[in-house]
């Protein structure tokens, strides 16, 4: 008789698990699911059915001695899952497969990857933080960090990932939970969560919510003692229980029950939610109607009263309605109890029925019933892929968050009108943010043991940028400002304009007793390199500013608070992929650079590429010069530009002109040089000029006459050491030129012979001319103008003549050792020597610029005139200068701008559009950009170091090939 109702038993049990519809372990094919469960079930012997029951810690770093310990718990008492902790991927994924090998019934396997597995597991990559994701108000974002996290669970073999935290933090002193909550507002937790969920769950990883009945309003850590839930039952229904009415309608697969003591819901005292009836079995799987499995937090947790004995905590457990006792002190001990009590009577066989069989759906779910071992080839790089980087600037984009902007500002506009300070705050590293402020304008990083010689230092500036800056290393770590730090920042504060950008959760902020001399107030939330890099962008108006707070932090700052701006279509920093690029395939870049720096064709090399508005590729190869001590090439260092000069100063100096009607393409060079009314020139007009169809020679060796017609040195009547009023052009180091030498070059040109036939033939000599015309309307020098039009506001401020005035010799790239006119190393002075003789400051040479900076003026004109929130040039200008007038000719050229080839030969690879424009330099320079795709790119060498006849750059095709190379790794 006692056999029937054992059957029958089985019977209604089987049943009852495989018949509701709201059962999130059911499979697709239930009916296969149910014959493997039954047949696994059926074939147990007792001990097998309990050991199902426990969920052991694994580590993948403890040893040979912790690794034999886990084997023989699954061999001798036939647990039924593990929960990995700290480790390493790869052995990890070994141990993995060595472990479901020795076990008879597919082991379980569950980690706490809450943000991924880069908190658990060595060189693998971390998604931000939830209250990071909390600041995110597009909810598809969040549900593909859940996707990817979940892809990530599933290439190392976890089936069931401790995640998302439900838990509404309404507690800012919460040591536990924290970072770990979405936020306070029950919605927004409820939203994020079941977004994370839906993702998770939609690549086949379980989910699991978190710790319920609701952890967020405590101020202990559960891990070191029992913390306690004062609220009454009302308020914890609506608020605590909220979000898992939410998953648990859609499908949620799991939940962890919490170690709190809630007097509410179980009042006797000391006695933890995992071990109460009435939380597990009365709420959660009654009230709540949950079906999915039910996990005890981690039993080893302290505070616990009344149960002495090893074992007593895991039964009690048990028997309130758990199915999964997660980490138990001695699992021996309570599969002994669990067994006594089962063979007692205490404990039905449907009860323990009713948690295996619920243990082998989700082991069946999960592909338990076809297990596979762990491929672990190519591991590390699947875990950490380029789209989970690109996930992480997205989500760092939309979560950064701006709280107080105080007369806008923010983004930071005027950088012509900005004397911009960082000071740095806090215990951790802000060198990446520091790093990315100067890829905007000038930023100097003040510092000072002394407050009162710190404030003396920032009377210096008008905008003083605080980093603080704490550790990122995991989201328990401190966030406060320590009570120097705070008296140093309202003094700051009440002395300068101060954009204060935290770099840690909210709840920093609690701490200022008041923010009325703060001007901008920004949350980036984390102190990771991402968020460094895509705070400063926000905050130079790159990106757009869309963060909401997820807390509330006082001085009136409530959750959902933030303060949305536009970009102002500024260059930004990031992942190829976001525009369309391979990674991949711009990394194969490295080699051809590389490779032209150790065939010597330069020492070195800065590379950048952008498409969209966005710099994907930026990287530097070689050294200053050759040799092991030489400097290696570095992000400010600043090469001399050569020819660009003639797009990146003289050009757009004349389309302000012609925009303003001043001159106009058809302007005769007499019209705007009077001196020119009696020579053969009178009749040029602009557009022949700058399209070298003008007849003008090519060049014209000026320095030549100059020399000492024996020693062919520099002679003594045109040079000498020293500076004076008669000698005053600084042609090089203690190498000075007669100043009236100048209006000679001038006269040259105004009387030199025209070529025969009107054809293209590439001149500096439109440059000699056009310089003159500018400086003599605004009755300034060249370099002084393209500081105040342009540079200054663009935040260009690499970008120079005459580079030895303003940066460390350390900074700037040596061009040749000259050994025809001066007669020296050329350091920090012009190569060209026409522009030499004009005191460094020429039209057609004699800028010095690194590859960003350059970049910025190209993706200006690509802008159609407009960068940084400015507009420079009407759309139509640009249209005008970037077009091919004499093609009919044969001559490819733009105005100013260099052009595609019209046949086979010329200076691009020959895949680009026709639209593109862009120059080259003598000294290996190359910059580029093309409208239709969108591409910038910018090729800065020094070619002409230590001589410059041979030209391998140019023979060998390096920089073409590299632009051939960047196109052939577009995706989209």
């Amino acid at each position: 008789m006692r056999q029937f109702f054992c059957l029958l038993a089985f019977f209604i049990i089987s049943i009852s698990l495989f018949s509701q519809t709201s059962n999130p372990l059911l499979s697709k094919d239930i009916a296969a699911q149910k014959k493997w469960v039954d047949n696994i079930y059926d074939n147990m012997s007792l001990e097998e059915k309990v050991g199902q029951l426990f969920m052991v810690r694994a580590f993948s770093n403890q040893g040979l001695a912790h690794e034999n310990t886990i084997s023989q718990l699954i061999t001798n008492y036939h647990i039924g899952g593990l929960i990995y902790s700290t480790g390493g991927p790869v052995k990890q994924a070994k141990l993995n497969n060595l472990y479901q090998a020795t076990s008879k019934t597919p082991l379980l396997i569950g980690m706490d990857a809450e943000w991924g597995l880069g908190m658990r597991l060595d060189s693998t990559y971390s998604f931000p933080w939830n209250m990071t994701l909390g600041a995110v108000k597009n909810n598809q974002l969040i549900e593909q960090v859940g996707r990817q996290v979940g892809e990530h669970c599933k290439r190392i073999g976890v089936h069931f990932n401790f995640a998302p935290v439900v838990d509404i933090n309404t507690n800012p002193k919460n040591p536990i939970i924290g970072n770990r909550s979405f936020g306070e507002d029950r919605d927004n937790v409820t939203e994020k969560s079941l977004a994370f969920m839906k993702g998770m769950q939609d690549v086949g990883v379980l989910a699991n919510a978190k710790h319920f009945p609701g952890h967020g309003d405590t101020d202990s850590d559960s891990h070191k003692t029992l913390p306690t839930i004062a609220f009454d039952e009302k308020r914890i229904d609506s608020v605590e229980l909220y979000p898992y009415r939410a998953l648990i309608d859609k499908g949620l697969s799991s939940v962890m029950v919490a170690h709190l003591n809630v007097p509410a819901l179980e009042p006797r005292d000391g006695f933890p939610s995992s071990l109460s009836k009435h939380i597990v079995t009365d709420i959660l799987k009654d009230s709540l109607n949950f079906k999915g499995l039910i996990y005890t937090d981690a039993l080893e947790m302290k505070g616990v009263s009344n149960y002495s004995e090893p074992g007593d905590i895991d039964l009690a457990a048990f028997q309130a309605g758990n199915d999964v006792l997660l980490i138990s002190e001695d699992v021996p001990k309570a599969i002994g109890k669990i067994i006594d009590a089962y063979n007692s009577g205490d404990i039905s066989e449907e009860r323990l029925a009713h948690s295996v069989k619920k243990i082998l759906q989700a082991k069946y779910k999960v592909g338990l019933n076809n297990f596979k071992p762990i491929e672990t080839e190519h591991l590390v790089e699947d875990l950490n892929r380029i789209q989970d980087v690109m996930l992480s600037e997205v989500i760092f984009e939309n979560a950064i968050t701006v709280i107080k902007n105080k007369e806008d500002l923010l983004p930071i506009r005027k950088l012509e009108e900005k004397k911009i300070a960082y000071v740095k705050m806090g215990d951790d590293d802000g060198s990446v943010f520091l790093k990315e402020l100067k890829k905007y304008t000038k930023v100097h990083e003040v510092a000072s043991e002394n407050l009162d010689e710190l404030l003396i230092k920032l009377s210096a500036y008008n905008t003083v940028i605080v980093g603080f800056h704490r550790s990122n290393d995991h989201p328990w770590k401190s966030h406060e400002f320590s009570d120097q730090e705070l008296t140093w920042l309202f003094e700051i504060a009440r002395t300068n304009n101060v954009i204060l950008d935290i770099f840690v959760k909210p709840y920093a902020l609690i701490d200022l007793a008041t923010v009325e001399n703060f001007e901008s107030i920004v949350v980036s939330y984390q102190n990771s390199e991402i968020a460094q890099q895509k705070s400063a962008q926000l905050i130079f108006g790159a990106i757009t500013s869309n963060g909401a707070l997820p807390v509330s932090v006082g001085n009136g700052f409530n959750a959902g608070d933030g303060i949305h701006y536009a970009n102002l279509s500024r260059l930004n920093y990031g992942v190829a992929e976001r525009v369309g690029m391979s990674t991949e395939k711009l990394n194969k870049l490295d080699s051809v650079a590389q490779y032209a720096v150790d065939k010597k064709m330069t020492p070195g090399i800065q590379l950048l590429v952008a498409r969209k508005g966005k710099v994907i590729y930026n990287k530097n190869f070689g050294t200053h010069v050759y040799g092991t001590d030489s400097n290696p090439v570095v992000f400010d260092d600043i090469y001399d530009v050569a020819s660009l000069t003639k797009i990146l100063a003289t050009l757009p100096l004349l389309m302000e002109l012609e925009e303003k009607k001043v001159i106009t393409l058809d302007t005769k060079l007499s019209t705007i040089l009077p001196e020119y009314l009696n020579s053969n020139k009178k009749n040029i007009t602009l557009k022949k000029m700058l399209s070298h169809n003008a007849r003008l020679k090519p060049w014209i060796p000026f320095y030549y006459a100059t020399l000492d017609s024996v020693t062919k040195h520099p002679a003594s009547k045109y040079y000498q050491k020293e500076f004076s009023k008669k000698f005053s052009v600084k042609v090089a180091n203690e190498l000075y030129m007669r100043k009236d030498y100048e209006d000679t070059i001038q006269k040259i040109i105004r009387e030199t012979d025209l070529l025969k036939k009107e054809r293209y033939r590439y001149s500096d000599l439109p440059y000699y001319i056009l310089k003159k015309y500018i400086e003599t309307y605004y009755d300034k020098g060249l370099d002084v103008l393209v500081q105040e039009h342009f540079y200054e506001s663009l935040g260009a401020n690499y970008t120079t003549y005459n580079p030895y005035n303003k940066f460390s010799s350390k900074k700037i790239v040596p061009t040749e050792i000259d050994d025809y006119y001066r007669y020296q190393e050329i350091h920090g002075y012009v190569h060209d020597m026409g522009a030499a003789m004009q005191n460094g400051v020429g039209g057609h040479a004699g800028i010095f610029s690194n590859a960003n900076d350059v970049a910025k003026l190209m993706q200006l004109y690509l802008q159609k005139g407009y960068y940084g929130g400015k507009r420079y040039f009407k759309p139509e200008t640009i249209d005008t200068f970037n077009t091919c007038y004499f093609c009919e000719s044969d001559n490819r050229r733009g105005i100013g701008f260099d052009k595609p080839q019209l046949g086979d030969a010329g200076p691009t690879c020959g895949c680009i559009s026709m639209t593109s424009f862009g120059h080259s330099g003598f000294t290996g320079t190359y910059a580029w950009a093309d409208p239709e795709e969108e591409i910038v790119y910018i090729f800065l060498a020094n070619r002409t170091y230590p001589k410059a006849d041979s030209n391998l750059l140019l023979k060998e095709n390096i920089r073409t090939d590299i632009q051939r190379m960047i196109y052939e790794a577009i995706i989209d």
